[in-house]
């Protein structure tokens, strides 16, 4: 008579996740998120330096000839 196949282990479910190991990818998700939006809406560079504009005053233009 022909033996049956061996038994080399029993197999199981495996416990139930976590919450966390469940739902880290949501959570992880979410914080990303609000991090990125809080950065682009409070973390501005400096501004732009203004380029110096003369202040209206005299004008004053050359009376002289010059070389003759």
């Amino acid at each position: 008579m022909p033996k049956g196949p061996a038994v080399i282990g029993v197999l199981t479910e495996p416990p139930q996740p976590t919450w966390w190991k469940a739902n880290r990818h949501k959570v992880l998700l979410v914080v990303g998120l609000l991090v990125g939006y809080w950065i682009g809406t409070h973390l501005h560079g400096a501004p732009a330096p203004q380029p110096d504009t003369p202040s209206p005053g005299p004008q004053h233009a050359r009376t002289d000839p010059g070389p003759a």
